[in-house]
């Protein structure tokens, strides 16, 4: 298991951030290993909306379907799963003056075989962590 966590602060109101992040189609934008983000169903964006998200990580493409976990005041937990990893993204919201600050831990579990990587790839996966703060705080920022 590999954990990557990034604290970072944003000029935007929390209800702005956590409306944008809701719909995790948006990850197309603010995550650097994503390549295209689609939400598979409809309805309203709430627990239980799921998208499909093709990664490149390393220069291979994966497919995962991602699952809108959780929900709440200030906190939205997404699940993405295939047979190889399940990858988690938890962003804690708090509203910081007229900004947000933003946590952002990421978790990724590799299943079978894929287990053995884990030491080898922490690293790449604590580089694209630093990207993320740079390209969400940049997207954020834009709204």
């Amino acid at each position: 298991m590999v954990d990557v966590e990034r604290i970072f602060t944003v000029r935007k109101p929390v209800d702005t951030v956590i409306e944008y992040l809701k719909d995790f189609s948006h990850s197309e934008r603010w995550d650097p290993g994503t390549v295209s983000c689609r939400r598979t169903g409809s309805g309203p964006l709430g627990v239980g909306a799921e998208w499909h998200n093709v990664t490149e990580f390393r220069g291979k493409k994966t497919e995962l379907t991602y699952r809108l976990d959780r929900a709440e005041p200030g906190r939205l937990v997404f699940v993405g799963t295939n047979k190889t990893v399940t990858s988690t993204d938890d962003l804690t919201l708090t509203a910081l003056g007229e900004g947000t600050r933003v946590t952002y831990r990421a978790t990724i579990t590799f299943h079978g075989l894929a287990k053995l990587a884990d030491p080898f790839l922490k690293r790449e996966f604590e580089r694209l962590g630093d990207e993320v703060v740079s390209t969400m705080t940049e997207t954020l920022e834009a709204l």
